[in-house]
């Protein structure tokens, strides 16, 4: 039984994240390699590889623990109550980075709730819509109460003010929520309500959300030329970067847009680092590797029987998906930035834990869907054998 389970783990899903994660880790040294604030050449590479350390650890326990015991309210309570106190204690303890309260310190190191939020989003609406299946479409039983938890999220992690985040979270959800089964009527239902909430809360704090600095991050974007040293600084530099690299790039570790001139080289820029020092196909590896996971994600999705194995992988997939387009899209310019890491691959410890358990928990439901259909291959009643047909012909008798 142990060695069926063992061959039935999608095993090229697998090696695919621990490729693009010791790529990401070389990256990262490379991209950190020049420091300007008195630390060691190898700082950021060395807290990335104990990161690293620690996913593989979580992925490992993910992907051996049974997905359907996240069912249980048992499991689902505690995760909400602990996602709920994480985002408030942040107004308390909390570490502003990036112009938002999204860091708790933990001695030498920090977490990011919002990061972990992400994940039991994706958990707690794929257990609670896959129990609600006899009657998904009951719009006040149904539909409504899941999303209580998730107004929840998004208002605590709105207020830090985080909206890149907050609007990822929104867009997983609502990935989750088009593939849960109710009808196009509670759909658009769902579309008006979120409307006429945003628009008062827009209204609201519009002098916070329209500030300065967040229209000069959308003003800036589509021509960051125009205020090169100021609101377009990072993206003129990330177009440079991008820029130099051609086809083959200058080399690993040769570039120069890291040598003080590009901010967040390591972490939300790390892409433009890519391009610059190996070229179109450094890019094309993590894009190609990127569309895998998520493909796989929606692949396994499909073959699953199973509503909360279906809409675990839908909403592990949509996520990494989401959260890929907002990052190249901030670095290229086709979106305005947001501050995202790009998955498996930029410098961060929050990120990459969850992104460890998360695929672990997508390898666990591929595992139990390949599993499932080995079993019943074996299992399954051989046909009878027809009996021969005796040919009448060959028996003549004799005179």
């Amino acid at each position: 039984m142990f060695k069926k389970i063992l061959k039935s783990y999608d095993y090229s899903l697998i090696i695919v994240v621990a490729l693009l994660c010791l790529f990401g880790l070389v990256m990262v040294y490379s991209a950190s390699m020049v420091t300007w604030h008195g630390t060691d050449s190898d700082f950021f590479y060395q807290k990335q590889k104990i990161n690293l350390l620690a996913a593989a650890a979580m992925f490992v326990i993910a992907a051996l623990f049974p997905y359907k015991a996240m069912k249980s309210t048992k499991i689902l309570l505690p995760m909400v109550l602990f996602t709920l106190a994480g985002l408030t204690i942040l107004f308390v303890v909390g570490k502003v980075a990036g112009n938002a309260l999204s860091w708790i310190e933990m001695g030498t190191r920090s977490i990011q709730p919002s990061e972990l939020a992400k994940l039991s989003v994706i958990i707690y609406l794929s257990a609670v819509y896959a129990k609600k299946q006899s009657y998904i479409n009951e719009f006040n039983r149904g539909v409504l109460p899941p999303l209580l938890f998730l107004v929840m999220v998004f208002f605590l992690i709105a207020l830090q003010p985080d909206y890149g985040t907050g609007g990822i979270i929104m867009l997983i959800a609502g990935s989750i929520i088009l593939s849960s089964g109710m009808n196009f009527k509670n759909i658009m239902k769902l579309v008006m309500i979120v409307v006429i909430l945003l628009v008062p809360v827009s209204l609201i704090l519009k002098d916070e959300v329209f500030s300065e600095k967040r229209m000069a991050r959308l003003t800036s974007y589509s021509n960051p030329f125009n205020d090169e040293q100021k609101s377009g600084y990072q993206l003129a530099n990330a177009y440079y970067a991008i820029g130099s690299g051609g086809l083959t790039g200058l080399g690993l570790g040769q570039s120069n847009q890291k040598l003080g001139y590009l901010p967040e080289a390591h972490t939300d820029f790390i892409i433009a680092v890519i391009s610059e020092e190996l070229g179109i196909f450094g890019v094309g590896f993590v894009i190609l590797s990127l569309a895998f996971i998520v493909l796989k994600g929606i692949h396994i999705a499909l073959k699953c029987k199973d509503p909360f194995g279906s809409l675990l992988a839908i909403g592990i997939s949509s996520m990494i998906g989401i959260q890929s387009f907002v990052n190249l899209g901030g670095a290229t310019g086709v979106i305005p930035l947001t501050g995202v890491p790009l998955p498996f691959v930029s410098y961060g410890g929050s990120s990459l834990l969850q992104l460890a358990v998360a695929m672990g928990i997508l390898v666990n439901v591929s595992m139990f869907v390949n599993f499932e259909e080995k079993y019943k291959k074996d299992k399954a009643p051989q046909p009878k054998p027809k009996p021969a047909m005796v040919n009448q012909n060959s028996y003549k008798f004799r005179s």
